[in-house]
């Protein structure tokens, strides 16, 4: 009896031993375990129950109620950040990239569009057409220089040199009638001191017949047959005729003005059909310009 009442304590000390050993081998297996997730110790020599605690830890920790995800830190953050923000800047880009294209194509087209071209000169006429000095004076009837200021001389000269005739066409101006005072002449283009010695001339550059647009005409009035020399007679409402190789049109006077020969607002484009008729005033004198000013009339007029 004494002997197993001695060895019971014995017996005792030894499962209390051998508990505190499980326990500190199962504490030493969880922070091993604890240590290989968090990578601060990787286990070189193999500890089979050491692995047997781990798989049991692995396992429970596999469960979503056993431990919660880890919390992102403020690195991850800023990675995302970084991608956001770089992901919206290529999208910025790829945006202004095909604006830009579309503005380039659009300024391309306009710089490769080609205006429309006129036959008005490059420089612009400083006196109305037809000037003239009198037959009557020193030296009979020759261009009229004079009337031409001195410091415009020379942009004058430029003008007439500069000067380029278009090629006549079927819309182009060939007659003019005004019934009222018994004109019925032909209409040339061009209105230097050469083409008035033909007839009535047209200003290059100037609206066709019956076209919106300025057809300005010229003549003498007491030279080379004295076409224009009777315009002071006419009367608000008179009929000019304009004839072209197609058609005839007619044009109704509007108003009738005395003007200095450096006004050449009258030779400027308007917006309705019209015709101005520009001549020499007064008959023998020629130091001013007579211009009648008609529109073109409607249908049945």
């Amino acid at each position: 009896m004494a002997r197993r009442s001695r060895s019971s304590p014995e017996k005792q000390a030894y499962r209390l031993r051998q508990q505190w050993q499980e326990a500190q081998r199962a504490a030493r297996a969880a922070r091993l375990a604890y240590y290989r997730r968090t990578g601060r110790v990787v286990l070189v020599t193999p500890d089979t129950a050491a692995d047997d605690l781990l798989d049991e830890v692995a396992t429970t920790d596999a469960s979503p109620a056993a431990a919660p995800a880890r919390p992102r830190g403020w690195w991850d953050r800023a990675l995302l950040a970084v991608e956001l923000a770089a992901m919206i800047g290529l999208v910025w880009v790829l945006f202004n990239g095909f604006r830009l294209l579309g503005t380039l194509n659009a300024e391309v087209a306009g710089a490769l569009a080609q205006p429309t071209l006129t036959p008005t000169p490059l420089v612009r006429a400083v006196v109305l057409p037809g000037g003239h000095t009198p037959p009557t004076a020193p030296g009979g009837a020759r261009p009229n220089e004079a009337e031409i200021p001195e410091h415009l001389r020379p942009f004058a000269q430029a003008y007439q040199a500069e000067l380029a005739l278009p090629t006549p066409g079927p819309e182009q101006a060939i007659r003019i009638q005004i019934p009222a005072i018994g004109v019925d002449a032909p209409i040339v283009m061009g209105d230097g001191w050469e083409q008035l010695k033909k007839g009535v001339g047209q200003h290059p550059g100037t609206a066709n017949p019956g076209q919106p647009g300025n057809l300005v005409l010229s003549a003498h009035n007491d030279i080379y047959g004295e076409i224009f020399r009777d315009l002071d007679k006419l009367q608000p409402g008179d009929a000019i005729l304009i004839h072209t190789h197609n058609r005839v049109y007619t044009y109704r006077v509007t108003e009738i003005q005395v003007v200095e020969p450096t006004d050449v607002r009258w030779l400027e484009p308007t917006p309705d059909p019209t015709v101005t008729l520009i001549s020499c005033y007064p008959y023998l004198v020629d130091n001013q310009r007579i211009v009648v000013r008609a529109r073109l009339a409607a249908a049945g007029e």
